[in-house]
């Protein structure tokens, strides 16, 4: 069965952010990832290089608050009312995919479900009651 994690995105201080929940929930960050540490085509910006890409911190045994900095340099300007997704973590390829497709029908893909350079099977969507998705499929389970 999936699980459901909210995503949250910032407007540069995403770190800082999840250094607070930290201190209130406790825990560690199992991943904290760097738009510098992403393979790409174009350039990233210096200054945008020390933002957070992905960083996720468990809260619970079954909830783990994800986030990210965004800017219009990554394509997406982070405003009040976009800046929250519901991300789900499928348990296989096959789930990724129906729940992707079932998702989004009627809605807007903004990332195609495909695989990805950190190992996952991983694709967005806004659904056509304009809320937004995530996908993701993770080939190493850990468990």
């Amino acid at each position: 069965m999936a699980t459901i994690s909210p995503y949250l995105t910032f407007k540069g201080n995403c770190e800082e952010a999840f250094n607070f929940y930290r201190s209130v929930f406790g825990g560690d960050f199992p991943y904290v990832g760097r738009f510098k540490d992403m393979p790409s085509e174009t350039p990233i910006p210096e200054a945008e290089g020390n933002k957070i890409m992905h960083i996720s911190l468990p809260i619970s045994k079954e909830t783990v608050l994800m986030g990210s900095d965004s800017s219009e340099a990554f394509g997406h300007a982070t405003v009040i009312g976009n800046n929250f997704s519901i991300s789900i973590n499928a348990e296989s390829e096959e789930e990724a995919t129906k729940l992707f497709n079932g998702l989004s029908e009627g809605g807007k893909v903004t990332m195609p479900l495909n695989k990805t350079f950190w190992g996952a099977l991983f694709g967005m969507f806004t659904d056509k009651y304009d809320i937004q998705w995530m996908v993701n499929f993770d080939y190493e389970q850990k468990h």
